[in-house]
């Protein structure tokens, strides 16, 4: 019964709210038939006929004061408006007009039902930022002496910021050492050489450590900083590989006699899968590719556990330069899983496979008149999940915003990633008849979302994020981008309109005297038709009659 009852006072009071939100529209038909009714005991005509002999008299100087003093409120109103959108991201007349106007106009706040959960809600939306905006290594990152400093030599720019240098620090630190490393000289040597922040003090830490026994990662840190060439990155690269194998074959043998030699054999195999997987990469810079796609399978199948490096990416990118798109399909099918983390490569390489069946022969035309078919809606599909997941990536491939060299650390969903993403793959784009194409029917960045989330929804942290990651010389592309509110337009155009009445005003009074009276007569014009039309309807006398009543 209390519930039938609590039922039934609710319904009765969203009954209320609703009629009171339509009921202001009877109140103003009610006063208008009221002013009609009374309009000769309260003179309305005579007092029209005042306001009309009045505006007649007034002089064309008038009518400059008054539009000019319009468009100088509204200039200021503008003023205001764009102060406010660019420091609270808001309308002050929208953030009035919903928070104190629609509660009073019988509106229901959303949010205000949803008051119970909301202590839950907060707690799962900031593990999902935090979890969306984690900063992940870029597989496909460059060499930093042989491509980056290269860079900075030709254009004298930096390609790398110093929060994202720093991250890769702490990456070495972590995967290239361990507790044990004072036990060992060289190694010690390479665990400071790691925290400088000086190159130069770095290299010279290196070859310190070289000269007392092969250190793997010593040939690392060469291979990646001091070497100009990718040959002779691959070269160092080798002569870690040797080092770095026989290092990891004595800790697996020792890995089960304590912590320590544990934590040895761990960095041990971080240091060999890392020169490995970079290997792999000198030869796919070197045009060996096929090779490079032996070593990274090899890779996979000896350390199938190491997910962190993302060796699949470097595999699918070397995949589709041959154009092994069955290959790419198997890859696909194993990591391109719910469960699993999504990334800008497997949405793009995916919808690319898709479009690639269909691109050469899709035509917007066609598809309008007779209907999308079952493998074009399927890309199509495909293509809206990829732009969903980072809406960026179309604006690089379709060379609408020109690129740079990808980071060391990408944010995913970021343009971060986006730039990492297209810096490697816009070939294999192009290579495909028909995919740009396909892609650029979904060139209205930033609203690609209108087939609803397939992720959660978008973070906001990713502009600051990228900013910190990429360059000061790249112009980071933001989504969603902050459009100019309703008002901030209407204001515009209303401070412009009046201006411009204000000068013709001031230069032809008379001819804009004439194109006031010709306007307002005009727009009176339905209004007297009416007015006409009620009173051959209603008796003269009615007001009388009422009276006697």
């Amino acid at each position: 019964m209390a519930e039938a009852g609590t039922g039934f006072l609710e319904q009765l009071k969203s009954c209320i709210v609703w009629s009171w939100t339509y009921l202001w529209t009877v109140w103003f038909f009610i006063v208008l038939f009221l002013v009609y009714i009374l309009r000769v005991p309260l003179k309305i005509n005579d007092n029209l006929s005042t306001v009309s002999m009045f505006l007649n008299t007034l002089t064309p100087k008038f009518y400059v004061a008054l539009t000019g003093t319009s468009s100088l409120i509204s200039g200021l109103i503008l003023i205001f408006e764009w102060w406010y959108f660019r420091k609270y991201g808001t309308s002050f007349i929208e953030q009035v007009s919903v928070s104190h106007l629609r509660p009073l106009l019988g509106g229901v706040d959303n949010n205000s039902s949803n008051n119970s959960n909301s202590s839950n809600g907060d707690s799962d939306s900031n593990r999902q930022s935090v979890s969306e905006c984690k900063v992940w290594r870029n597989p496909l990152n460059l060499f930093r002496g042989a491509e980056y400093n290269r860079y900075t030599w030709v254009t004298g720019r930096e390609p790398l910021t110093y929060y994202d240098m720093n991250l890769s620090a702490q990456d070495h630190q972590t995967f290239f050492t361990c507790d044990s490393d004072h036990l060992r000289p060289a190694d010690a040597i390479m665990q400071k050489a790691w925290r400088e922040r000086n190159p130069q003090a770095r290299i010279s830490a290196a070859h310190e450590a070289l000269e007392i026994n092969e250190c793997a990662t010593a040939y690392i840190l060469l291979a990646e900083e001091e070497a100009t060439t990718i040959a002779e990155a691959e070269k160092l690269f080798k002569q870690a590989l040797k080092a770095g194998d026989g290092c990891y074959r004595r800790s697996q043998q020792l890995q089960h006699h304590g912590s320590q030699y544990e934590a040895q054999h761990r960095r041990d195999t971080n240091v060999l899968v890392y020169i490995k997987r970079r290997l792999a990469m000198c030869a796919r810079r070197l045009g060996r590719t096929r090779e490079a796609v032996k070593m990274m399978r090899d890779l996979m199948k000896e350390f199938p556990l190491l997910s962190m490096f993302n060796i699949h990416e470097n595999l699918l990118e070397a995949l589709l330069e041959l154009q092994a798109y069955a290959d790419v399909q198997a890859v696909l099918a194993k990591y391109d899983d719910i469960s699993l983390p999504k990334s800008a490569t497997i949405c793009y390489t995916a919808a690319l496979l898709k479009a690639r069946a269909v691109s050469d022969k899709f035509s917007p035309e066609a598809a309008s008149r007779r209907g999308l078919s079952t493998a074009e809606m399927n890309a199509v599909e495909a293509i809206h999940r990829a732009v969903e997941f980072n809406p960026h990536v179309p604006k690089y491939l379709l060379e609408m915003k020109s690129l740079i060299l990808p980071p060391e650390h990408i944010l995913k969903r970021g343009d971060s990633e986006a730039i990492a993403y297209a810096f490697f793959h816009l070939a294999h784009w192009k290579r495909v008849e028909g995919a740009l194409n396909l892609l650029h029917s979904f060139r209205m960045i930033p609203y690609p979302l209108e087939k609803g989330h397939l992720f959660y929804p978008y973070p906001i942290c990713t502009e600051t994020a990228d900013r910190e990651l990429l360059p000061s010389f790249h112009e980071v592309s933001v989504y969603p981008k902050k459009e100019l509110p309703f008002f901030i337009l209407f204001t515009a155009g209303l401070c412009s309109f009046t201006a411009m009445l204000a000068l013709l005003t001031h230069q032809f009074p008379e001819l804009m005297g004439v194109f006031a009276k010709a306007f307002l007569s005009t727009l009176f014009a339905p209004l007297n038709f009416i007015m006409e039309k009620v009173e051959s309807i209603l008796p003269s006398s009615l007001w009388h009659q009422l009276t006697r009543i």
